[in-house]
């Protein structure tokens, strides 16, 4: 396996999606470790000074005013992440975890947060170990940093708490004695940098993000079979139209309408007498919807990309003139507003496939049997699929309620507005999997209209996807057990599998 040899400060969304994928082999460019060095030395200037400085010498938050006696700076710290590790709730997964650990690892090892680099070394050894810190997923409210979770990665470091290796929990300390990773002894600042950033809030909103893109790939694509089946026009995805316009996700998607309709033997059936003059906006529309959609999961990864390349920690050390500066970095702003942003993305990529599911099924909209089975009275058939799809819409319509304009004051109204990017993170994997559900039920629904032109044919691309999914699961002849074919439709949905024929189709997603 290739190993990836990070630059700080110069990851790439592709290398991001490579971390969250599957772990490989890390390295740190040799050019790194100088600034590492040259930052941790001016902690132990500032220190040798006997300067106060915050999280060096001081108390945290409002407690500091309060100075600490230079024999008592390794306490300070390791009680930092004791106390700090509160965190409840589920455990974050070994994706999500990964890119936390790749995140802090670039951070730190950008030179401004004056750790020595043992600490970074022990941070890459966890990494390629396969080890990952077990981190519940709530107790952050993103700012000043995400302290909580942070705390727990941490604990790992220090050989406390839990793991997890290959899936299994077990003993840090275990853990670590196996892969033959020292415990570290925290020096001044070490804690504090350790926990102190906005790595776990971006984490989750970049996980939330390349869910959102294998979703919009997977609904241009039922969106486009639903077209066909419902023998819905092609005209409204005519180049001009789009341009005339000027959205450039508008632009990009109608192309990938195009390119998948191509060929299409059913719509070459209805070009001549077909008295509908317009489709219905589920179908018409969806250039304009998705390409909205395609816009704004863009402006989300280019700021969380900024983001999982930052220095995020407090205070900053700046080595070249010795100075120590108290900001603000680690307040998650930026990534609690992407995150609402890809909230809204991904409701209304399982809004707008919820109608087309509507529609097909509707014998008044689609010319297709009612409720897409054969003796409809005597079968069901997508009935109720379908108000599986309206409720998960609807529970993402109340998930997608914007996060970030929360605020709690904490720390005695020291941290007197925060974030909540950590609460608005995570919420997306559930909307990512609602969404996932709703395009799986599309998907058969499409397919199901499909296989009633039969035989007539549909474009390539699309017989491809149809062909896809009857490998897995047989054509809707008449009611019978449906939930493990939703599951099964979801799952390709999840994994990409509808897109993997036309990848090329959806390279500006992956810019």
């Amino acid at each position: 396996m290739t190993t990836f040899t990070l630059t700080p400060g110069a990851m790439t969304l592709s290398d991001l999606r490579d971390a969250w994928h599957a772990r490989a082999p890390l390295a740190l460019a040799q050019s790194a470790w100088a600034p590492v060095e040259r930052a941790a030395a001016a902690v132990r200037a500032i220190v040798a000074r006997g300067d106060a400085a915050y999280g060096i010498n001081t108390g945290f938050g409002i407690l500091a005013k309060t100075r600490i006696a230079d024999d008592r700076l390794e306490q300070l710290q390791t009680n930092l992440i004791l106390s700090h590790a509160v965190g409840t709730g589920a455990l974050l997964s070994d994706a999500v975890v990964r890119l936390i650990l790749l995140m802090k690892i670039g951070s730190l090892a950008r030179g401004y947060s004056g750790v020595r680099p043992v600490i970074v070394e022990t941070l890459i050894a966890l990494y390629n170990a396969g080890i990952m810190p077990a981190i519940p997923a709530k107790g952050s409210v993103g700012a000043s940093g995400d302290l909580a979770p942070l705390a727990h990665m941490t604990l790992a470091m220090l050989g406390v708490g839990q793991v997890r290796v290959d899936g299994v929990l077990m003993e840090a300390q275990a853990a670590l004695d196996g892969a033959g990773i020292a415990v570290v002894t925290l020096a001044a600042k070490e804690g504090l940098a350790l926990i102190n950033g906005t790595q776990v809030s971006t984490a989750l909103a970049l996980h939330g993000l390349f869910m959102a893109e294998r979703l919009l790939e997977a609904a241009i694509v039922t969106g486009a079979l639903s077209l066909d089946a419902a023998r819905g026009s092609d005209a409204p995805f005519d180049a001009r139209v789009h341009e005339v316009r000027g959205q450039p996700g508008q632009i990009a998607t109608a192309a990938m309408y195009r390119e998948l309709l191509a060929g299409s033997a059913i719509r070459a059936s209805h070009l001549v007498g077909d008295e509908r003059v317009q489709d219905p906006y589920s179908l018409r529309c969806q250039p304009q919807v998705m390409g909205a959609v395609m816009d704004l999961v863009g402006n989300a990864g280019r700021t969380l990309l900024i983001e999982a390349n930052a220095v995020t920690d407090n205070p900053l050390i700046f080595a070249d003139t010795g100075e120590i500066i108290s900001g603000g970095n680690f307040h998650a702003e930026p990534v609690a507003f992407a995150a609402d942003t890809l909230a809204l993305a991904i409701a209304e990529i399982g809004a707008l496939a919820e109608r087309r599911i509507a529609l097909l099924i509707d014998a008044s909209l689609s010319g297709l049997p009612a409720f897409l089975v054969r003796e409809p009275g005597v079968n069901s058939g997508f009935m109720i699929a379908h108000v599986t799809a309206a409720a998960l819409a609807s529970e993402n319509k109340s998930l997608a309620h914007p996060a970030s304009v929360d605020s709690l004051p904490t720390s005695a109204n020291q941290e007197d507005h925060v974030s909540m990017a950590t609460f608005a993170a995570p919420r997306l994997d559930d909307m990512a999997h609602n969404t996932a559900v709703i395009i799986g039920i599309e998907l058969l629904a499409a397919a199901q209209g499909i296989d009633f032109h039969r035989p007539l044919t549909s474009s390539r691309h699309l017989e491809h996807v149809h062909a896809r999914l009857r490998a897995t699961v047989p054509f809707f002849a008449a009611d019978r057990f449906f939930a493990p074919d939703i599951e099964a439709a979801r799952t390709l949905v999840i994994e990409g599998a509808l897109s993997a024929a036309c990848k090329h189709l959806f390279t500006a997603l992956h810019q």
